[in-house]
C-alpha cells in the first residue's frame, strides 16, 4: 500500500503545529464514543503494561479502574498534554514532519490512536515505527468516528466513505510485515439524523481496527 502525492494533501498545508498551537479542551466525539472505546480499552488492555497514547490530547479515555506501569504521551500541543491526568511523560512531535519516533524497539505493549489517523500524510512509516516499537504479541487500536478537522485530513481520507476508511486503516496495517490480519469493530448510529447533528449521545458512529504484533 503505497499513498499517492495528491492523496496525501490536506487543504490547510500550512504547518500543523501552527493548528494546534492553542489547546481544546473539549471532547470531539460523543459519550457515546467514548464509552464504546474505554470499554474496549478494558477488554483489550492489561494492567501493569505499557501504553503509548499516540497523538493524544488533555484525556486518554482509559478506564479508570485500571493501572498501567507506564502511560507515554504524544501530540502536538504542550499545554493539552500537561493536563493529561493518565500521562507519566509525555513529548511533542509533529509525526508529519518527521514519522520515526523517539522510542526504543519492542518497549510497548500497546499503542494506542483515538480520533486522529486522518491526519497522518505518511502512514506507511508511522505504522511502521507502531510496529517497531511494539513488543511482540503488543496490541495496536485505531479508532475514529465520521468527525474531523476537514481541512487537516488528507484526501484520501476525505475522499473515501465510512466503509473505505476503514478499509484505508486496514490497508496501514497491511502495508507493514509482521501484523496480525487486522480486525475490525463498527457499531454505527441507530439515531436520526438530525439528532447525530444535534451531537446526541450515540449519535457518532464507532470504528476500530485492530492489530497485533505478531
Amino acid at each position: 500500500m503505497q499513498l499517492r502525492p495528491n492523496q496525501r494533501q490536506k487543504l490547510d498545508d500550512k504547518d500543523d503545529k501552527l493548528f494546534y498551537a492553542y489547546p481544546r479542551f473539549v471532547t470531539h466525539v460523543d459519550e457515546g464514543f467514548i464509552q464504546q472505546l474505554t470499554d474496549l480499552y478494558r477488554d483489550r488492555l492489561k494492567p501493569d503494561t505499557r501504553i503509548l497514547d499516540m497523538m493524544s490530547s488533555w484525556v486518554s479515555h482509559l478506564p479508570e479502574e485500571m493501572q498501567f506501569a507506564h502511560v507515554e504521551g504524544h501530540g502536538l500541543n504542550a499545554e493539552e498534554l500537561a493536563r493529561n491526568t493518565r500521562l507519566n511523560h509525555y513529548f511533542v512531535q509533529n509525526l508529519n514532519e518527521n514519522p520515526q519516533l523517539p522510542l526504543a524497539d519492542a518497549d510497548f505493549d500497546a499503542i494506542l490512536n483515538c480520533v486522529s489517523v486522518q491526519y497522518v500524510q505518511y502512514p506507511e512509516a508511522v505504522f511502521s515505527e507502531i510496529y517497531r516499537i511494539l513488543k511482540p504479541g503488543g496490541v495496536a487500536i485505531i479508532s475514529f468516528s465520521n468527525r474531523m478537522f476537514f481541512e487537516k485530513a488528507i484526501q484520501a481520507w476525505r475522499d473515501a466513505s465510512e466503509p473505505q476508511r476503514v478499509e484505508l486503516v486496514k490497508a496501514y496495517f497491511a502495508s507493514v510485515p509482521g501484523f496480525t490480519t487486522a480486525e475490525v469493530i463498527v457499531h454505527k448510529s441507530t439515531l436520526p439524523n438530525l439528532f447525530q447533528w444535534l451531537g446526541a449521545a450515540g449519535g457518532d458512529p464507532f470504528y476500530a481496527v485492530i492489530a497485533y504484533r505478531s
